[in-house]
């Protein structure tokens, strides 16, 4: 594997970086929870992002890198399904697509809402559109995505004829290099209160305590991108397991630290560290959290 960015992917990382700039600064103050950006949204779509991968001459790894960029934002946008597994899927699918498993189907679904497309997996894989009979929406649910409640699925659905073994590792590609972008974002708001937090008359994060757990933290973060890369370049299911799994450990242990670096702040709104970290609280249980990464790790890699 080549892990070197290449001319394209730096040319779309650049319009990326100067598309997103606009979008850098956190709303806090009276802001909701979930922050979301209609104009983002459409910018991201309609600037040809998330069909990275419909390219064979850019493919999964340049989408994944465009997730992990657009997870870093304040603002939540769905990436990781309409990038990773939407090119299974057919291209004319309608945004924003939402991922159901059969199993878990009363889990709190991101981005789901009226009109968005559902992909539902489980001994196969089946499209319908959403109607808002089918869902219920949760505005006050602390994840910081919008996310809703599927209530039902129609009689019809549509299959598509795609394994769902395939299926599953794109989504957990699409977990891996998401937690990476939510990790790093979090990881640099941190340390940048750290730097400005004054205690015993210098700054926090000259403390050797603190600057050794968040160079974990960094490990952490940095090996999470990089097995998300890989299993983008692989799709192997073992490699997508993997990914997943040290996703989810490292967002659990790292969630933990931010919080307590930060003090009295960071059990308030006041700081945006929860745009990040609130996410990653969802993301550690998806696709049934750890466990079932290990376990699909385990029977990808020898049966």
């Amino acid at each position: 594997m080549d892990l070197d960015l290449t001319d394209d992917q730096r040319a779309i990382l650049d319009a990326l970086d100067s598309l997103c700039k606009p979008f850098e600064n956190a709303p806090i103050h009276d802001a909701p929870l979930a922050a979301t950006s209609e104009e983002l949204d459409r910018a991201v779509v309609e600037g040809g992002f998330l069909d990275v991968a419909f390219d064979p001459d850019l493919g999964t790894v340049t989408a994944a890198i465009v997730v992990e960029r657009l997870s870093r934002l304040p603002f939540a946008v769905e990436s990781a399904a309409s990038a990773l597994v939407r090119p299974l899927l057919g291209e004319k699918i309608r945004y924003p697509l939402c991922l159901v498993e059969d199993a878990r189907s009363t889990r709190p679904v991101r981005f789901l809402r009226e009109g968005a497309t559902v992909a539902q997996v489980g001994d196969g894989v089946s499209l319908f559109t959403a109607r808002a009979d089918q869902l219920r929406p949760e505005p006050e649910a602390l994840f910081a995505y919008p996310v809703a409640t599927l209530l039902s699925r129609p009689a019809e659905v549509r299959s598509i004829d795609v394994s769902p073994a395939e299926f599953l590792a794109r989504w957990r590609v699409g977990l891996a290099a998401e937690t990476a972008g939510l990790l790093s974002a979090a990881l640099d708001a941190t340390c940048a209160y750290l730097t400005e937090r004054q205690q015993f008359g210098r700054p926090l994060a000259t403390f050797q305590a603190l600057r050794h757990r968040l160079s974990e933290a960094q490990v952490r973060t940095n090996g999470v991108y990089w097995l998300a890369m890989k299993a983008a370049a692989s799709l192997d299911p073992a490699d997508a397991a993997l990914a997943a799994l040290h996703a989810q450990e490292s967002a659990r242990h790292c969630v933990y630290d931010f919080h307590q670096f930060l003090g009295a702040m960071g059990m308030t709104l006041e700081h945006p560290l929860h745009l990040w970290t609130y996410r990653l609280k969802l993301l550690i249980g998806d696709l049934g959290g750890r466990g079932a990464q290990a376990l699909a790790a385990a029977d990808a890699s020898w049966g």
